[in-house]
């Protein structure tokens, strides 16, 4: 009998869930390499996608892992208005978070395979959940990235954010998704807002993307 291939969304959870057995709840069990400031910059900014800064705001961290976002949002007062949720495909990284923030709330759910049920959020983070490619064809992961943002941007109300591996480096990893600007601004473009603002000024080999559904007041 012949087993049905891992879907993308199941290879990287299983890559994510080597580095949790390997690290334990730190920085390098959700996957960054250097340093929990290296976590932090990257925490601080996917909240720079929230506009409103008193005003109770709700977000939801796709592929949650440990919860660290939330970690942040607790340690920081600028970020008492925001109301937290968590997602995650792992039932081990979900059983981790819970037992950390037994009073927030976790949704253990494939939205590629249903998102039945998934409530709404004013903003939808997506840390982290792009980097790695690891086995999947380019082509493949290519459609699972636009899948997911377009799945995922049906869940805000305001906005989304999401970080890939840019094309402006001396080399790229085949085990990483480098994603080309062009390619990313046609299909964000295109499908879900001509609204978006582009990161790409820190220090990480990536970029990172905000979408909105209106322009910002200037």
């Amino acid at each position: 009998m012949t087993e049905t291939p891992l879907t993308p969304q199941h290879l990287i959870s299983v890559a994510c869930e080597e580095d949790l057995h390997a690290h334990g709840d730190s920085f390098r069990g959700v996957g960054y390499t250097k340093s929990q400031r290296e976590a932090d910059e990257h925490y601080t900014l996917m909240l720079d996608l929230v506009r409103e800064a008193s005003e109770p705001t709700s977000v939801l961290d796709f592929g949650c892992g440990l919860a660290h976002l939330l970690d942040h949002i607790n340690r920081h007062q600028a970020y008492r208005h925001i109301r937290y949720s968590g997602l995650d495909i792992s039932s081990e990284y979900l059983a981790v978070a819970r037992r950390r923030h037994p009073q927030a709330e976790f949704i253990l759910m494939d939205v590629l395979d249903s998102d039945a049920g998934l409530p709404d959020y004013d903003y939808v983070l997506l840390n982290g959940v792009f980097n790695y490619r690891g086995p999947i064809p380019y082509e493949r992961m290519l459609r699972y990235w636009e899948e997911l943002i377009t799945v995922m941007y049906r869940h805000c109300r305001r906005g989304l954010a999401f970080n890939v591996m840019s094309t402006i480096v001396d080399w790229e990893r085949v085990d990483l998704f480098h994603l080309p600007f062009d390619v990313m601004a046609h299909v964000v473009g295109g499908n879900l807002s001509r609204h978006f603002v582009v990161r790409h000024d820190y220090r990480a080999h990536e970029y990172t993307t905000y979408v909105y559904r209106t322009p910002t007041n200037l």
